[in-house]
């Protein structure tokens, strides 16, 4: 399959065409309008250059929230109070946070200047959401991602304190079931959110999910 090309035009390839790894395009912009069609469609943007790539992985990594899974220890740390949680008091914190996080085989970050422009936009929107885990009044750790209708888009998570991202993570997928939050997008696999519940499904699935629940 080819690379498509992106321009100024708001458009993005059907997901099927996406290459073995899952990248569609390449190019365009981070706009508002282009980030809320790209995850209305189960695409997002992941890149660490200039340019933005667009994805749509299959299988796609995903945690229904009643999968969630809370190990002993860390019931043991939320029983002890010793973050305190907090939702959306300060997510352009948490945004630069995650964009200023060293990560293993990463050289820079995906999280743009331009994207965060966009991302503290879509917060204002009402689209952008994040979590947050605090120790003495210091941000320590924490999530950000995109709600749309009954579906969480899992962007990316810091932490500056042990425990702290799991946390607030933990925290906020049973938020999210509580508000009957149907599925969280996770996008690729990691050891650390496969622990936590999350598995791989077809990205046909996905893709009716998403079409049922945004």
């Amino acid at each position: 399959m080819s690379l498509y090309a992106l321009t100024n035009s708001l458009w993005f390839p059907p997901v099927s065409e996406a290459m073995e790894d899952g990248l569609l395009a390449m190019g365009g912009d981070v706009s508002v309008e282009r980030l809320l069609l790209a995850y209305k469609q189960g695409i997002f943007p992941w890149y660490d250059g200039e340019t933005p790539l667009w994805w749509s992985p299959d299988p796609r990594f995903v945690l229904f929230p009643h999968n969630l899974k809370v190990s002993k220890s860390m019931r043991a740390l939320i029983r002890k109070n010793s973050f305190d949680f907090r939702v959306n008091t300060a997510f352009e914190k948490v945004l630069r946070s995650c964009k200023e996080s060293q990560r293993s085989g990463q050289d820079g970050t995906w999280i743009t200047d331009e994207l965060e422009r966009s991302l503290n936009e879509l917060h204002v929107l009402g689209y952008a959401h994040c979590a947050e885990a605090w120790l003495d009044d210091e941000l320590v750790g924490g999530l950000y991602g995109i709600r749309m209708g009954k579906l969480f888009f899992g962007e990316s998570m810091f932490s500056k304190a042990a425990n702290a991202s799991k946390f607030a993570f933990i925290q906020y997928v049973q938020q999210l079931q509580t508000e009957e939050v149907a599925l969280i997008d996770c996008q690729v696999h990691t050891e650390h959110l496969e622990s936590l519940g999350a598995g791989m499904i077809p990205r046909e699935e996905f893709m009716q999910l998403l079409e049922k629940y945004r």
